[in-house]
């Protein structure tokens, strides 16, 4: 059974900073990546940033040069360092791991809540 727990999200002032994580339950090494998205009431969950297992990464144009993913794969950890929070950047993030051939896992998700 494949475990994904996220935290660190909470309320903070625009302009702050947060950094979320995310656990893998098992070895990390198994899933082609590890993916951040973010979702808001009634709207879909779009892709935040995302890192692969030789530790490339991808970004949504709205939070380059913002946010910042890593691993730590002793750990089994995938950290999303956010700075300079923006009001718009309040949403429930999820991070989600794909096997190339089990597919998507989905953890809960944490709420990351940045007032103006």
């Amino acid at each position: 059974q494949v475990q994904l727990v996220e935290s660190g999200g909470g309320l903070v002032q625009a302009g702050g900073t947060l950094r979320l994580s995310c656990v893998v339950s098992g070895n990390i090494f198994r899933f082609n990546a590890i993916t951040w998205y973010r979702q808001t009431p009634g709207k879909q969950r779009d892709l935040v940033a995302s890192i692969t297992t030789d530790s490339s990464t991808n970004y949504a144009d709205s939070v380059k040069g913002r946010f910042t993913i890593s691993r730590d794969n002793a750990r089994n950890t995938v950290y999303l360092q956010m700075n300079s929070l923006k009001p718009e950047d309040t949403a429930r993030y999820f991070c989600a791991a794909d096997h190339f051939a089990a597919g998507r896992y989905w953890g809960q998700g944490t709420q990351v809540t940045v007032s103006s």
